[in-house]
């Protein structure tokens, strides 16, 4: 039997993560200690292109996880967990991290990949409530602040879209307003949802 084949009766032709029915194929998981179709997962289009390229996954997406990593297949744990680790920045993926319970082995291979390595010196943006900032999100100003060399005054609760974040100083993102970049402090903004 093919591993295609395999997968398909194992998932009972469904998509192993989200549910979905049409575009399945199988998912062979990097950094694998096992093989054939213990190694991989039955996944449709729209999840194996948001877990190949970061740059088009869609958070909301993956809210699927809440059921699908509960699956006894450990590559499925794998993926999941991966995929939670990916996300955390979001809030609630964190909340299912914790809830999340692997076996060691299963565990070590979903760490096999790098995904959930802290970086202690990872610089992060805070707005003014605590929500964590990414590049290209949209913030609100709490206060009307003077843009200095600007000649305006950036007025309380104008939108900045688009967002960048000052690489080396958590407390600065860039953004545009009245069509010029400035450089505002974290402290004056808030995460716009």
């Amino acid at each position: 039997m093919s591993i295609e084949k395999e997968l398909d009766k194992r998932s009972g032709s469904v998509c192993e993560l989200c549910g979905a029915t049409e575009g399945l194929s199988a998912y062979e998981i990097p950094s694998s200690p096992v093989s054939g179709a213990d190694a991989a997962v039955f996944v449709c289009n729209t999840c194996k292109k948001q877990i190949e390229d970061a740059s088009v996954v869609d958070a909301n997406h993956w809210r699927c996880l809440n059921d699908s990593m509960w699956s006894t297949v450990p590559a499925v744990q794998v993926l999941a967990w991966r995929m939670l680790n990916r996300l955390k920045a979001e809030g609630w993926p964190q909340d299912l991290l914790d809830m999340l319970y692997l076996e060691e082995d299963v565990l070590e291979w979903a760490k096999a990949a790098g995904d959930g390595d802290e970086d202690e010196d990872a610089v992060i943006h805070k707005d003014s409530n605590g929500a964590v900032l990414q590049t290209g999100d949209t913030v609100v100003l709490i206060k009307d602040l003077n843009v200095k060399g600007g000649g305006f005054t950036a007025k309380r609760g104008t939108a900045v879209r688009n967002i960048g974040l000052v690489h080396d100083n958590a407390e600065q993102i860039e953004g545009r307003v009245n069509g010029q970049q400035i450089v505002i402090l974290t402290q004056y903004v808030k995460k716009n949802n």
